[in-house]
């Protein structure tokens, strides 16, 4: 069936023949017109007696969509930013890492040899040193660090590159380091290297997720994270064997920043995370905060992860 475009009013109809009410015409109507009918649209299904008939809960008020659709927006803002500090970390661990073995000129650091010599990924390393080369270029005369070093000594460094590269680029970077570099890395962070090959894209997946505004709450990464120890401690519970949460949902993405982040970083993030939570508690009525966990991927003891080491 083709969709067409509806009215504001139109809009406002749907919704309340499908049993959701609407106590402020005007106040609903302002806010679809400003956040995107569709967007807020995808707020709808925790309120829905079921998926197949599409009808609301008895008494779900369109100010409850909206509050789940606000405090969705929040939690994004919060993960953004944690993981802007993250991947800061990352770059310049990289980055210093890599400079103080190969050098910091890009002929040295880009040379193809620093990389993996498994031959089935010549091809992989020749075109991830093509896409970096190409980001210094293109990217490069946006920032002032990058021009100045270029006009100035003829070269930029790898600890400037890396601000212009991608997240993406930099995690695919790690993947084609040799297997020592892989392991120094690594070992900055407290884990293994088939971790943090693994965290790195899911990282990825949620900083393109927040920074375009889509839903983030109830996202599924592709990955799943390897089983750790705080699936353990917190008695995460199972279902023929395997956890329930904190595999590919939000909660696994919690896992890795407390595992990656430092510590007085992690405390804040959850905490903001908490704050957003208890305040969306107090604007629900038709479901429980319970259930938006459930959502997420939340253990109803998350807040603990905090105190373990």
């Amino acid at each position: 069936m083709e969709k067409i475009f509806k009215t504001l009013d139109e809009q406002i109809k749907i919704l309340q023949n499908k049993n959701l009410i609407i106590d402020d015409i005007e106040y609903a109507k302002n806010i679809l017109l400003r956040e995107n009918y569709f967007f807020l649209n995808g707020y709808r299904y925790l309120f829905y007696k079921s998926t197949k008939d599409k009808i609301f809960i008895q008494g779900t008020n369109f100010r409850e969509i909206y509050a789940l659709f606000y405090f969705d927006r929040q939690l994004r803002n919060i993960l953004f930013k944690n993981i802007l500090i993250l991947e800061n970390n990352i770059k310049s661990i990289i980055s210093y890492e890599l400079s103080k073995k190969y050098g910091f000129k890009e002929k040295k650091y880009l040379n193809p040899n620093n990389f993996t010599n498994d031959p089935k990924r010549n091809r992989q390393v020749n075109d991830l040193v093509k896409k970096v080369k190409r980001q210094i270029i293109v990217n490069g005369r946006e920032h002032t660090a990058t021009k100045h070093y270029q006009s100035n000594y003829g070269y930029i460094p790898l600890w400037v590159v890396v601000k212009v590269l991608s997240f993406g680029i930099v995690g695919e970077l790690y993947t084609i380091l040799k297997n020592d570099d892989q392991e120094k890395i690594a070992s900055i962070f407290n884990i293994d290297i088939e971790s943090l090959l693994i965290y790195l894209p899911i990282i990825a997946n949620y900083r393109n997720l927040c920074a375009h505004e889509d839903i983030c709450y109830e996202h599924k990464t592709q990955k799943e994270i390897p089983i750790t120890k705080y699936h353990k401690l917190l008695n995460i519970p199972k279902t023929n064997g395997d956890y329930i949460y904190g595999i590919n949902d939000l909660f696994a993405l919690i896992i890795i920043l407390k595992r990656l982040l430092i510590k007085d970083h992690f405390q804040n993030l959850l905490n903001e995370i908490s704050y957003e939570i208890d305040f969306l508690a107090g604007r629900l009525h038709t479901i429980s905060i319970e259930k938006v966990l459930d959502r997420m991927g939340f253990p109803k003891n998350y807040k603990d992860i905090v105190r373990m080491d």
